[in-house]
């Protein structure tokens, strides 16, 4: 794993100038350095409530997040702190402290809206930190959450009517965790304690009725219990004395309120062990750069006017990294193929073997880093490229062999043909002498190895150019008979028409190599599948068989059981004729006597 950037200190991810939100890139380009899945948690709440200090101590740090100290609010857009997982190892901790909420001075909160919805857009976990208890007035308060269908779209076509199911949103919302600051009630309903959750779904119930009033005092329960899967309440005392809460960074823990010590600690270890890897639906996992590309969706989306829409944020990420997977396996199969190629091949088997290894390499690889692939576009985009990959690897193949066979011909046939020039063939019996040394040097160069597919093709096209000259030597053998000349002619005739046969053949057989190449390929799909079903048509011949074989054995021991009942009922009759006959035995003798 490549180390990631150390942050010291939070930066501000999604600066606020007032009119409009902007994208900090410093900020995105330290996130996109951490490779590791992340937990991300966002913080927001009125100002002055106490946000930055949780989430200091969620950092491990007493300083970070600015606390400030007066009635103006101190954070301005959203200030990000990556830090190691306390709890789960090769995950990083994503910060996000927001500025509060309700700022008289900002006079236009229509900012505030859209922070409240990109806190939401961004985090696996939502913490709203509120002050006191849980009343009307901080559900009124809480009016953001009530805006969120007019600022977040689920999906990029909504249902028929034109309105979009809660359930929409609960597959992209975090977890909701409220935690209500300088709590001082007691926890109790009717005389019984209760805990900080069960007062918290106390709160969310719904009125029965109709009237005006009743639906705004339902409407952010409802959006509350409909929007979020997960809800959780945390309860803090005060702190300290109130003097003293401009200095809470400085202060240790032993110069705090002890439950307030305690809580906080609660609090914080809920959140490393239960808040979940940000994740996109179809459990794809969110790391740094991904959660960069989410934050361009997501503000672009709210600078140009439109609504973030969760599901058009999906398919652009998917785009870009599907993308991004492309490039990676191409990259791979260049890579592979160029250490693994030696051009030119003897055989264009042998290239087709190592295209198909690093094919197989480059697709399994896409496969590990793609998601939402729709229609497998980028799928079928990658095998188009290995296709022309592979052909160009061929057409370099049949170049390099081409021009390895043309410098060996050169070398193994130049001394033959200045010797044409120097007149030393233009003789009687020369052309003899010349088809002769022409017959040495193609075995010469037939035993050279390296030169390729293209050998023989080379060697016939250099033959060719060179009938004329051989035509030459023949006219300017005047000691050959013409008989000799015709036989010799039809003999250089029958080599050249055997010759181009054999390149047609070659050629043929270079086809078809390609042609099986393709079939191996479909093939290899079949085998898979057929391998399947036969390992399932197996199994079920062995389940046959050990049925049969339990029948046979009852019948075995049925006709066992028959045979010793049919021996034992022959056994006693034979017993009752013996006596018998010795009673007639018995009887004569009497008689006799």
């Amino acid at each position: 794993m490549a180390s990631e950037m150390v942050m010291p200190a939070p930066v501000c991810l999604i600066e606020n100038t007032g009119e409009q939100l902007v994208a900090n890139q410093e900020a995105l380009k330290i996130l996109s350095a951490h490779k590791n899945p992340l937990v991300v948690v966002a913080i927001v709440g009125l100002y002055r409530t106490g946000k930055s200090y949780l989430m200091n101590k969620l950092a491990g740090k007493n300083k970070g997040f600015s606390l400030g100290s007066t009635v103006q609010s101190h954070t301005k857009g959203i200030w990000m702190w990556c830090v190691p997982h306390p709890k789960k190892p090769n995950h990083t901790l994503v910060l996000l402290d927001t500025e509060g909420l309700g700022d008289v001075e900002k006079g236009n909160n229509q900012n505030d809206s859209w922070i409240f919805a990109l806190a939401i857009l961004l985090s696996s976990t939502f913490v709203y930190n509120s002050m006191g208890t849980i009343n009307q007035q901080a559900m009124d308060q809480l009016h953001y959450v009530t805006e969120l269908s007019d600022r977040i779209r689920a999906k990029s076509s909504p249902n028929a009517n034109g309105l979009e199911d809660s359930a929409d949103f609960m597959s992209f919302f975090p977890d909701f965790v409220w935690t209500l600051r300088d709590f001082s009630l007691d926890l109790e309903v009717n005389g019984l304690p209760i805990t900080a959750d069960e007062y918290l779904e106390n709160s969310l119930k719904l009125k029965r009725g109709t009237s005006e009033s009743d639906h705004n005092f339902n409407l952010p329960r409802l959006c509350i219990r409909k929007f979020f899967p997960k809800k959780k309440c945390f309860i803090f005392d005060r702190p300290t004395h109130r003097k003293k809460l401009g200095q809470l960074e400085t202060l240790h823990d032993n110069e705090l309120d002890s439950e307030f010590v305690q809580q906080t600690a609660v609090f914080c270890s809920y959140i490393f062990s239960n808040s979940k890897t940000k994740t996109l639906s179809g459990g794809i996992q969110i790391n740094g750069p991904r959660l960069e590309n989410l934050v361009l969706t997501y503000v672009n989306a709210i600078s140009s006017g439109d609504l973030p829409c969760m599901e058009n944020a999906v398919l652009a990420l998917a785009q870009i990294e599907n993308a991004a997977a492309v490039q990676k396996a191409i990259a791979h199969y260049d890579q592979e193929m160029s250490q693994r190629v030696q051009l030119p091949t003897e055989t264009l088997q042998e290239l087709l073997d190592l295209h198909q290894a690093c094919e197989k390499e480059a697709i399994e690889l896409f496969m590990n880093s793609s998601f939402k692939d729709v229609d497998h576009l980028f799928q079928k985009d990658l095998g188009a490229q290995l296709e022309k990959k592979r052909d160009d690897f061929f057409k370099q193949n049949r170049q390099a062999s081409t021009d390895r066979c043309s410098d060996l011909l050169k070398d193994i046939f130049s001394p033959l043909e200045e010797a044409v020039k120097q007149g030393i063939y233009s003789k009687p019996g020369g052309y003899r002498l010349f088809i002769q040394k022409m017959q040495e040097l193609k075995r010469k160069y037939l035993q050279k190895p390296g030169k390729g597919i293209q050998a023989e093709e080379v060697l016939q096209e250099y033959l060719k150019s060179k009938e004329s000259m051989t035509d030459a030597i023949l006219q300017t053998d005047q000691t050959l008979t013409e008989k000799e000349k015709e036989i010799e002619v039809e003999r250089v005739k029958a080599e050249s028409a055997q010759a181009a046969t054999k390149a047609l053949e070659e050629m043929q057989i270079k086809n078809q190599q390609m042609m099986e190449q393709k079939e191996r390929s479909y093939q290899e799909h079949v085998k898979q599948l057929t391998e399947k079903m036969e390992r399932d048509r197996i199994q079920l011949l062995e389940e046959q068989k050990r049925t049969l074989a339990c029948k046979l054995q009852e019948q075995s021991q049925l006709l066992k059981e028959g045979f010793q009942n049919e021996s034992k009922q022959l056994h006693n009759e034979i017993e009752n004729l013996r006596r018998n006959m010795k009673a007639k035995d018995s009887m004569c003798h009497k008689l006799k006597t």
